[in-house]
């Protein structure tokens, strides 16, 4: 397919993902750091992408670090290799720069459990409450709320506002649900959850915990309360990345989605670390979601520069008001 063939890119960027076969000899590593440089771009991925995609990154990271990356790159070009809300989080900080999603269909099932009209409604129903919304969620979802958060600096900000603030939490009920447990709020949870860290099996972790004594569980706050309570650390992406860094344990069970072994492994070589297993029958915790991006997308995706994030303006200026807010007291909480 030329460059040149607007009709084409334009259907593409319509449909949200390439279909076409790419030449089997050509080393996509060598040529995404090729067009990189040509283009001024830079490419930020989420821990759960697959292993190829954290080898071609600049940054790897969870939702808090890749929005203060997004915030303050120099690229022209931003290839975001993770899900929708990810991308349009970073369309929302730099209206200035393309934002490119290797593949649009790569949407979030936490996200989509937060419908805007719904929550609207939701909202409407408790005027005095202030919306704490976590990051996983559609910029129109953002733009009805106070404050976004994520999973690292959630609870900060919650402990940040005064005891008597009326708080509604969305969209993840175990999120909130663990907050509420740790800081002794009582916030109003909007009912929604991540499809990945519900199906964890605790009648098989622990089987998994008998059969490796020695092992320490770590798990995502966005996981059921039962998995939570037989957890010895609980915390962020990134949390659990440092803490198996700095723990003298050799082993871990990883409650959360598969893609950051890759980087556990890499940054603690002597260590084992086993995926939890959930109660499907494939015995797999992958977001599908995540894993639409591979590396042949993201090759494709920067050649072409579709498909591209496109986001109202009024949409844009409303959702970036929660998040500045998020980056502010991220930067003033955790120094």
């Amino acid at each position: 397919m030329p460059v040149d063939n607007l009709p084409e890119l334009e259907r593409i960027n319509q449909i949200g993902y390439f279909d076409i076969d790419i030449d089997p000899s050509l080393d996509l590593f060598e040529e995404i750091n090729k067009l990189k440089k040509e283009k001024n771009a830079v490419i930020l991925a989420h821990y759960y992408q697959e292993p190829d995609i954290h080898d071609i990154a600049d940054y790897i990271g969870d939702s808090l670090g890749l929005a203060q990356n997004a915030e303050r790159t120099e690229a022209d070009i931003i290839v975001f290799a993770g899900v929708h809300f990810m991308a349009e989080t970073a369309k929302i900080l730099n209206p200035g720069k393309k934002v490119l999603l290797p593949d649009l269909k790569a949407g979030c099932s936490l996200s989509d459990s937060c419908p805007p009209p719904l929550f609207k409604a939701f909202k409407d129903k408790h005027p005095d409450h202030l919306v704490i919304s976590y990051v996983n969620c559609s910029a129109g979802i953002k733009a009805l709320s106070d404050i976004i958060c994520t999973s690292s600096n959630a609870q900060l900000i919650v402990e940040s506002l005064p005891a008597d603030q009326k708080i509604i939490f969305a969209p993840d009920k175990n999120l909130g649900g663990y907050i509420n447990k740790q800081t002794g709020r009582n916030m109003v949870l909007w009912n929604g959850a991540c499809m990945v860290h519900e199906i964890f099996s605790l009648e098989k972790i622990t089987k998994l915990k008998e059969r490796h004594p020695y092992a320490l569980m770590i798990a995502h706050p966005e996981c059921e309360e039962a998995v939570l309570a037989v957890a010895d650390f609980i915390g962020s992406t990134t949390q659990l990345l440092q803490y198996a860094e700095q723990s003298s344990a050799q082993e871990f069970i990883v409650a959360t989605e598969s893609g950051i072994l890759h980087q556990m492994r890499i940054n603690c070589p002597t260590k084992t670390f086993i995926a939890a297993p959930p109660n499907n029958a494939c015995a797999c915790n992958d977001c599908p979601h995540m894993k639409r991006n591979t590396l042949e997308k993201v090759y494709l995706c920067l050649k072409y520069e579709v498909p591209e994030i496109i986001m109202d303006e009024t949409l844009r200026l409303a959702a970036k008001i929660p998040i500045d807010r998020m980056l502010q007291l991220s930067a003033k909480l955790m120094k």
